[in-house]
């Protein structure tokens, strides 16, 4: 496979994730933190660094907006739920690795 296409394929895969996670929206950040080591936010910030590398100005929020598809407060506002003890919990043990 040549390099164009790794990267059609891949852009494409983001895509897609965005758009499922966008769709997911009882799939709460945590919970991707505890399960899978990142959510949205490192998403984001993943997006706007790669950005930085190649001098293009995102700002976080920019890049948040992004990836949630609505500024990050709306988001927030809409579908965010306070985090159980347990959730809590789990991701303070994760964070000791």
């Amino acid at each position: 496979m040549d390099d164009k296409t790794r990267t059609e394929l891949e852009a494409a895969a983001f895509r897609r994730l965005v758009g499922h996670l966008r769709e997911r929206t009882d799939v709460q950040n945590i919970d991707m933190m505890n399960l899978a080591g990142f959510c949205r936010n490192c998403l984001s910030r993943w997006y706007r660094e790669e950005a930085e590398q190649r001098s293009i100005p995102l700002s976080d929020p920019q890049a948040r907006e992004i990836v949630y598809g609505m500024p990050y407060d709306e988001w927030r506002a809409k579908y965010q739920k306070e985090a159980s003890a347990e959730q809590k919990a789990a991701f303070a043990a994760s964070q000791k690795r």
